[in-house]
């Protein structure tokens, strides 16, 4: 695999609506920009890709647990939410984007982050054609149990000179907590069963 750069970026929201956050809500994104081996040629087998989202799972988790000053043996506790993404360069195709994100990247997320039987929610995921400088909103939700409303979100992603079009962008994103003024009701964290990654 090769990787031409690694941004991460850290959001910190300190007030919202005109009031003052008991606790600032903390986003991180960490993001590859890698070269695209099937750019340009159709080819049937993308179990390469599969193996990159599993080595970028771990790379990326610990790049944003970093960031957010948080360890993996503290993330169990203090990480909530998290998505991943990939912006694919116009010389590949939209499945190589999936090819990362889905065969192999969770495991090595979840076990970072709790272990798989810990976060059970689905890692919530979005994909898309595009060139340098596209952005890509990042879907976020609870990692134990993806109906929990209050942490209903997204990031914005974009990193200015990629994906070049034989590269793919790919994302992973963590937060520390939900929205910062969540109030529409329904299942709360505390609530969580973590039995099915739903409730």
């Amino acid at each position: 695999m090769e990787i031409r750069k690694l941004v991460v970026t850290v959001e910190e929201t300190r007030m919202e609506a005109g009031k003052k956050l008991e606790k600032p809500v903390r986003k991180a994104a960490a993001i590859a920009v890698i070269k695209n081996p099937f750019a340009g040629r159709y080819v049937e087998d993308l179990s390469i890709l599969y193996d990159y989202g599993e080595k970028l799972a771990d790379i990326l988790t610990r790049k944003a647990l970093e960031a957010l000053n948080i360890t993996p043996e503290e993330a169990k506790e203090k990480i909530d939410n998290y998505g991943k993404g990939a912006i694919i360069g116009m010389d590949g195709e939209l499945e190589h984007g999936h090819a990362i994100l889905h065969p192999k990247l969770g495991k090595p997320l979840r076990e970072l982050l709790g272990g798989v039987d810990y976060c059970k929610a689905i890692i919530p995921s979005a994909a898309k054609m595009g060139g340098p400088g596209t952005a890509l909103d990042v879907p976020l939700h609870y990692k134990r149990a993806a109906f929990v409303r209050s942490h209903y979100d997204a990031m914005e992603v974009r990193v200015p000179d990629a994906p070049k079009p034989d590269e793919i962008l790919v994302a992973i994103v963590l937060t520390d907590s939900g929205r910062p003024l969540p109030r529409i009701g329904g299942l709360k964290k505390e609530e969580v069963k973590g039995l099915d990654g739903l409730r």
